[in-house]
């Protein structure tokens, strides 16, 4: 079952190497990351996508929550939440293929965000079901190239992931 966590981190050198550590240490697989500061530029939001059952998702819930720069660790998979991935395809242009490829860019909300003689580069923005889709469709045309972030999510509603100033560090929710 695929899993998404969020961890609030500290914003400080070598954090991102111990939750990786953690996760490889104990052999579980990180199948994607996303990082960024938060509206706070001292604490950073990790996305973390990974497959596992429930014990071993609880074991790595633990193992974060243990970490001593982590502040928070939010499991979505009991959450009401909206999740996003993005991927820049470079697909080969013919004369043949230019109109498909706007076609199914527009299908599926994307844009062109490069065209050269012999290549358009497409931005989706979708689920991970979306996103595999697209793919699925341009690949006869020939990708040249692509590259996808990770998972990115969030609650939906007015609950929110943010520590509060007055939130102690190692809370977890979910």
């Amino acid at each position: 079952m695929r899993h998404i966590i969020s961890v609030l981190v500290e914003n400080e050198f070598g954090v991102l190497a111990r939750v990786a550590g953690l996760f490889s240490g104990r052999g579980f697989n990180i199948e994607s990351l996303c990082v960024a500061e938060t509206l706070d530029p001292t604490v950073s939001a990790m996305t973390i996508a990974t497959r596992g059952s429930e014990a071993i998702l609880e074991q790595i819930l633990k193992q974060l929550n243990k970490l001593i720069n982590v502040i928070k660790v939010v499991d979505f998979r009991d959450l009401e939440h909206v999740s996003r991935e993005m991927v820049l395809v470079k697909i080969n242009a013919t004369e043949r293929n230019r109109e498909e490829i706007l076609r199914m860019t527009e299908i599926f909300r994307g844009r062109v965000i490069d065209v050269s003689a012999k290549t358009y580069t497409v931005e989706i923005t979708g689920t991970e079901d979306k996103i595999k889709a697209f793919l699925t469709l341009v690949k006869p045309l020939g990708v040249k190239e692509l590259v996808r972030t990770g998972s990115i999510a969030m609650i939906r509603g007015e609950k929110m992931i943010q520590v509060s100033e007055k939130e102690p560090k190692g809370g977890t929710d979910g």
